[in-house]
């Protein structure tokens, strides 16, 4: 007989089940939140307005720079489309992946690095993930998954 494992409690947050990104309320719900923390995490990775759009599959130069003016969404409605919230998760997942398993200081870096993995070949997990799109970029959060003994 099988038995759910359930995470411990978190104070203000539920873990009984996935938001549903299929859902338009939920993702209006998530978006303000989800934009502020991916602008923060490209900051962190440093990576070109390029490399940010190229992750969430190339959206409009103008639109980045209108999150970047007013991350909090307060003065344009913003519902993320369902492709752009996952893509966002995995960032998300990386991100903490990455500081869970390396320092700050090369969790920060290790996106931008070569890597000479058989996944990256040489070239730096960022490349990677924009030549292989979302199955690349959830191809590097289960890579980092495993490392950290995660499943």
């Amino acid at each position: 007989m099988a038995t759910a494992v359930i995470p411990p409690p978190v104070a203000g947050y539920s873990f009984d089940h996935a938001p549903d990104l299929a859902d338009p309320a939920e993702r209006a719900r998530l978006s303000r939140s989800a934009i502020r923390v991916f602008l923060k995490i490209a900051e962190k990775w440093q990576l070109t307005e390029a490399q940010a759009r190229g992750l969430l599959n190339g959206i409009a130069s103008s639109t980045y720079h209108a999150w970047r003016r007013e991350p909090s969404g307060r003065k344009l409605d913003r519902k993320l489309d369902q492709d752009t919230m996952m893509r966002i998760s995995l960032i998300i997942g990386i991100y903490k992946a990455l500081h869970i398993y390396f320092s700050d200081q090369w969790a920060d870096r290790w996106v931008t690095l070569g890597n000479r993995g058989t996944l990256f070949a040489g070239s730096s997990p960022i490349e990677y993930m924009l030549r292989q799109g979302q199955p690349g970029m959830l191809e590097v959060r289960r890579m980092l998954d495993s490392w950290r003994g995660g499943r």
